[in-house]
């Protein structure tokens, strides 16, 4: 549950962030467009490491285009120093394809001669586009005051109650922008962001832990908690089932039983019939014999030929 305290506890978190973390220096000469691919590789990770990948990309690739068409897994490749590369490359690749289609170019400058509400309207148009990667373009490049609030950040202020769990699957943090004054919004935004980076990147170690527990102690019955293994099964129910099996085998074993004296006298009587049909001479064996007692028949001659007519003519003599 969210505290009846809001601007309170934010406080508090901010304390502590200030106290274990540093500010990070974020460029600024960039266009819209870049902000917003800069964003997209940055949610869940470090800014310095973000930077690295986005530099690696702008050097590595002709240039956004060719980005847009190769496939998420060389981009995971170029973003392995990131905290989640699969997810970042995926993010990058929906926003430069849905920029293209939208535009048919990658230049958005347009974007900041409107009024920051249209133009907030575009950006969460874009797909891939998240809460995050508006809030940061907001604040970096169209001048507004927005702090980049990223998953990890919306869990641990719901960890030390300064959000309810209704405002967090939301993703709103009311009263963070009035506690925090424009003019240190960059700053205080990227301390928050480390802290959130943080609960991403080892939601249950000591670290994280730590630091909630400092902001709220009494939030450790809310702390994250490792999964438990599936339960076992309840204790008797494989015995019970064994001798279920042992009683349906004993059936077939009795009549197995049953059956095998049988067996014998079938055999015995088959062997009986088996001598007396051997004793027995069949009737084909006596035909045979008569057969053989008769004499032989003499064997056919073949009739001569009558010789032909002209064999009669070459025998008369000539006159």
């Amino acid at each position: 549950m969210a505290s009846k305290n809001r601007a309170g506890q934010i406080a508090k978190v901010l304390k502590v962030v200030k106290k274990h973390f540093k500010p990070a220096t974020l460029a600024k000469d960039r266009s819209l467009l870049e902000h917003l691919l800069y964003a997209s590789l940055a949610e869940n990770s470090l800014y310095d490491a973000a930077e690295k990948v986005f530099q690696s990309l702008k050097n590595d690739y002709f240039d956004w285009n060719e980005v847009r068409v190769s496939t998420i897994k060389e981009l995971a490749e170029v973003a392995k120093g990131l905290n989640d590369p699969q997810e970042s490359a995926t993010r990058l690749k929906r926003i430069l394809q849905s920029v293209f289609e939208t535009h048919y170019s990658f230049d958005l400058e347009p974007l900041k001669k409107q009024n920051i509400g249209v133009a907030v309207k575009t950006l969460e148009k874009y797909n891939g586009s998240t809460p995050f990667v508006v809030a940061f373009v907001t604040q970096q490049a169209l001048g507004g005051h927005s702090i980049p609030v990223n998953r990890g950040l919306l869990e641990s202020l719901r960890i030390v109650g300064v959000v309810s769990d209704a405002e967090a699957s939301k993703g709103l943090v009311p009263g963070l922008e009035r506690t925090v004054p424009k003019s240190k919004g960059v700053e205080i935004g990227t301390l928050l962001h480390q802290l959130g980076v943080e609960m991403h990147r080892a939601p249950y170690g000591p670290t994280i832990r730590k630091l909630l527990l400092e902001i709220e102690p009494d939030c450790k019955d809310a702390l994250p908690k490792r999964p438990k293994p599936a339960e076992e099964s309840a204790d008797g129910a494989a015995p019970a089932a064994a001798p279920a099996t042992a009683a349906a085998a004993l059936p077939s074993k009795a009549a197995g039983e049953a059956k095998g004296p049988a067996e014998p006298p079938a055999k015995k009587a088959a062997v009986k019939k088996g001598e007396s049909a051997a004793a027995k001479p069949p009737a084909a064996k006596k035909k045979v014999k008569k057969a053989l007692k008769k004499k032989p028949a003499s064997p056919s001659v073949a009739p001569k030929k009558k010789p032909t007519a002209t064999k009669k003519l070459t025998k008369k003599k000539p006159r």
